[in-house]
C-alpha cells in the first residue's frame, strides 16, 4: 500500500554551502508539507547504522565519514505519491545526469556529494523517518 510520506536529509555539503533554505523552498513549492524537521548531526555510529544496508559496498566507509562530517537537516514530507514525486524532484544521483530544475542539478557537487537523500520506497521512508524521529515529533 502506497503512503503519502517520504523522508529526506539535506546532506552536509548543502548545509555547509547555505543551500538548505533554497532546498526547503523547492520542496514546499513542489507541494510537499513538512511533517517533521530538524537540524542535527549524525555520529559515525549513527551514520553507519542508517546506511547499514550498504555495509558490504566499497563506498560504505566514505559514505559514513561524509554523512557524519557536518550537520544535516532531516525531514518527513507529506504529499500524495510522496516517494515517487520526491525522487523526481531531487533528480538522478549523479547531478550531471539530473534533469534541469531538480534539486541535485541545482545544488549537488558530485555523485558522492549530491545534496539530498530521498527514500526509495514507502517501506524505507517509514524506516528512515522512524530512525530520525519519534512518533511525537511527527505532526499529524
Amino acid at each position: 500500500m502506497a503512503t503519502n510520506r517520504t523522508f529526506t536529509m539535506i546532506k552536509p555539503e548543502a548545509v555547509a554551502n547555505g543551500d538548505m533554505g533554497k532546498i526547503i523552498d523547492m520542496i514546499i513549492e513542489a507541494g510537499f508539507k513538512i511533517k517533521a524537521m530538524k537540524l542535527t548531526r549524525l555520529t559515525p555510529e549513527r551514520a553507519g547504522e542508517f546506511y547499514e544496508v550498504h555495509k558490504e559496498r566499497p563506498f560504505y566507509g566514505e559514505l559514513v565519514e561524509y554523512m557524519s562530517s557536518g550537520p544535516i537537516v532531516a525531514a518527513v514530507l507529506e504529499k500524495e505519491n510522496a516517494v515517487a514525486d520526491f525522487r523526481k524532484l531531487i533528480g538522478a544521483t549523479d547531478p550531471s545526469e539530473a534533469e534541469e530544475g531538480t534539486i541535485r542539478k541545482r545544488f549537488a557537487k558530485s555523485k558522492a556529494e549530491n545534496a539530498v537523500h530521498g527514500s526509495d520506497s514507502d517501506e524505507n521512508a517509514e524506516i528512515e523517518s522512524n530512525f530520525h524521529f519519534s512518533a511525537d515529533e511527527i505532526v499529524g
